[in-house]
């Protein structure tokens, strides 16, 4: 199998992200991962080390968001001296299923796609544990920006996806300058459509592991409006 890399970014997962680093190098055991951390303190990075999980782990002092989390982690990535040919980001809580890596992979090699997505609008996609205020924003941001920047996907939203190296590439180089969360999620969508890059979406199932109170609420929709707004107005210059 090619060299995979594997971007996770972290906050406050240290109950999840050993079994996840182990069921991961049982799917895929030679792929090396690189663990974004965001969390106050640097706990995750102490149990990688006690355990030796041999992964790449990174702190972030200065945290800034998922998004530009993900885009640390390939500019570490696309640095190393291992040449990488796929890259995949994924989130630590489990909501992203490590038993779909391996059907994924072939499905983007099979494709020879630059972008595959694990939609969660697919016909055979599943959404569970998730609330109705999510539900609403998620069909909510999706229906706008499928209709605002006229690209005919079903989930721009999914952090679950694999890149390949030209793809990362664009992604460093152009990316990360108009928001975080969802709004650089479909920023990335866009960068590589520009780019006359080839994209796809697979099915998926998505488990929401939910702490605390829901962050939704009309600051934030009018927020992800105002940024998919101005990225539609700017999308053509974004390569």
């Amino acid at each position: 199998m090619k060299n995979i890399a594997i971007v996770i970014p972290t906050f406050n997962e240290l109950e999840n992200i050993e079994k996840l680093i182990h069921l991961i190098k049982i799917k895929l055991p030679d792929a090396k991962i690189f663990i974004i951390d965001d969390s106050k303190t640097k706990e995750i990075g102490e149990l990688i080390k006690n355990k030796n999980l041999k992964v790449h782990y990174f702190h972030r002092s200065d945290a800034s968001g998922r998004g530009s989390a993900v885009i640390y982690g390939f500019n570490k990535a696309i640095k190393d001296e291992k040449k990488y040919e796929i890259f995949i980001e994924m989130d630590a809580d489990f909501s992203h299923d490590p038993n779909e890596l391996l059907r994924n992979i072939n499905f983007f090699e099979e494709k020879k796609l630059d972008l595959l997505i694990a939609s969660r609008y697919l016909p055979g996609s599943q959404i569970i544990n998730w609330s109705l205020s999510r539900r609403i924003l998620s069909k909510l941001s999706n229906f706008l920006a499928r209709n605002l920047l006229n690209i005919p996907l079903k989930d721009f939203t999914n952090g679950f996806r694999i890149y390949s190296p030209r793809a990362i590439n664009s992604i460093i180089l152009s990316c990360g300058n108009i928001g975080d969360g969802f709004i650089l999620l479909s920023e990335i969508i866009v960068v590589i459509k520009n780019n006359l890059m080839k994209i796809d979406e697979i099915n998926t199932k998505f488990v929401n592991r939910e702490r605390g109170v829901s962050s939704v609420n009309l600051k934030l929709v009018l927020a992800s409006l105002y940024g998919l707004i101005k990225l539609a107005i700017i999308k053509k210059k974004l390569k």
